[in-house]
């Protein structure tokens, strides 16, 4: 059962943390193989989920900690029909694979959620392609058709919304939004920024969040920025009130070294979040605050005590 879908606490002013990079934990630091960067397989093994509750369990005191919520993102970026198609898994497995890692988010929140301290539940939605490059893009249709089908499983689910995560392109957050607002539930789009703020496409960032508004009726809840350092889209907020939400990397290196890096740049946890206090400082309506790749709980945590100075 929903408990957020219509009432989402971080549309009302709800400070909520975020994980950090999941996969960039499980890969560099566990030494968990993750084929095609896919987080779902941990849900194969009573070894994955162990390590993954582990993983959740250490943010769960930092959100207390900072006078928070906590956005439960699931281990389903890569969990759309190409991707798992590309593993050899069937449509069933598909959709076995979102359900599964959806009740496992339930868990944690039954086990955890306070009234001090509310767990929102994010399906999470990947891009078709490559996260860096937007390749051939789909067209809005397109896009729409391929993502229903995870949406809509998602939807069936206890899942409060849809995290649309590292979003390269207008016409793919477009298609993505449209399948979201069919199946009923609620959808955040997050894009991608390159060292100069703009999409890897070149659109600027404002002109994006504008067309989505545009073709879908402002049908996202909101939208947000990851896999993107600080230093890259600062200067792209301003103006940019729609954008409530930032998952940023560790590292203030470009996608390209970032792909090409042979071991993780975790960056500087304390100086990231001084990072955070200006940004907030700044842009008061972001409300959901966390990490993306190369961050783990040290960096969430100076996020958090951010967070708590500017409240």
């Amino acid at each position: 059962m929903t408990k957020y879908r219509s009432r989402l606490p971080q549309l009302n002013g709800t400070k909520l943390l975020t994980d950090g990079g999941l996969e960039t934990v499980m890969v560099f630091q566990e030494g968990v193989d993750l084929p095609l960067f896919a987080a779902f397989h941990l849900l194969n093994s009573a070894d994955g989920v162990a390590r993954m509750r582990a993983y959740f369990d250490r943010y769960i005191p930092l959100a207390r900690q900072a006078g928070t919520g906590l956005l439960l993102e699931s281990v389903t970026w890569r969990a759309s029909p190409g991707w798992t198609a590309r593993l050899g898994l069937s449509d069933d497995d598909m959709a076995r694979i979102n359900r599964d890692a959806i009740s496992f988010l339930e868990s944690v929140r039954a086990a955890h959620e306070t009234e001090a301290t509310p767990m929102v539940i994010s399906g999470c939605v990947g891009p078709r392609g490559d996260g860096y490059d937007p390749g051939e893009a789909m067209t809005a249709a397109e896009a729409e058709t391929y993502h229903a089908a995870q949406i809509g499983v998602l939807a069936g689910t206890a899942a409060d919304m849809i995290s649309a995560l590292t979003m390269t392109n207008t016409p793919e957050a477009i298609g993505l939004t449209r399948a979201a607002q069919a199946a009923g539930i609620p959808v955040a789009v997050s894009f991608t920024v390159e060292t100069d703020g703009r999409l890897p496409t070149g659109q600027s960032l404002g002109d994006a969040v504008a067309e989505v508004d545009a073709a879908t009726g402002n049908g996202p809840a909101y939208f947000m920025i990851n896999c993107a350092h600080p230093t890259h889209f600062e200067a792209a907020l301003a103006g940019n009130p729609r954008i409530r939400g930032l998952r940023a990397n560790a590292s203030s290196c470009s996608h390209a070294e970032l792909d090409n890096a042979e071991e993780l740049d975790d960056g500087d946890p304390v100086e990231l979040g001084g990072q955070f206090a200006a940004l907030l400082r700044d842009h008061p309506q972001l409300t959901v605050l966390g990490g993306c790749c190369g961050t783990d709980h040290r960096h969430i945590e100076q996020i958090g005590l951010a967070v708590k100075a500017a409240a």
